[in-house]
């Protein structure tokens, strides 16, 4: 997780920062509905390849957007969710769609 000097001074260059980034984006749209694994994740993300999802998943759980948990069991079960923080941008994501819908029934 980056400190409160790493971060860029405006808020909103924090934000993008932080999810601006489309993969991002995607994969928290997918775990607001619930938590997944690695498999649902690649498979609902599409487009996605392993090593990109592996990455942005390892960033956002560095960031603390999204937690991480292992089962031991053979093989092993990993299972992502949102963390609280994470839950927090549901709000940008909800108005990031109703503009969406907004702009496809404007054109």
């Amino acid at each position: 997780m980056l400190t409160r000097e790493e971060l860029p001074e405006c808020p909103v260059a924090t934000t993008v920062q932080l999810i601006g980034n489309k993969w991002k984006l995607l994969i928290i749209r997918n775990l607001l509905s619930r938590p997944q694994r690695f498999s649902e994740l690649l498979a609902t993300v599409t487009g996605i390849s392993k090593k990109v999802l592996t990455d942005n998943l390892r960033s956002l759980e560095d960031d603390g957007l999204i937690d991480r948990e292992v089962f031991a069991e053979v093989p092993p079960r990993v299972i992502y969710s949102l963390s609280e923080l994470g839950k927090t941008l549901k709000p940008i994501l909800d108005a990031m769609y109703a503009w969406g819908e907004g702009y496809k029934n404007a054109v």
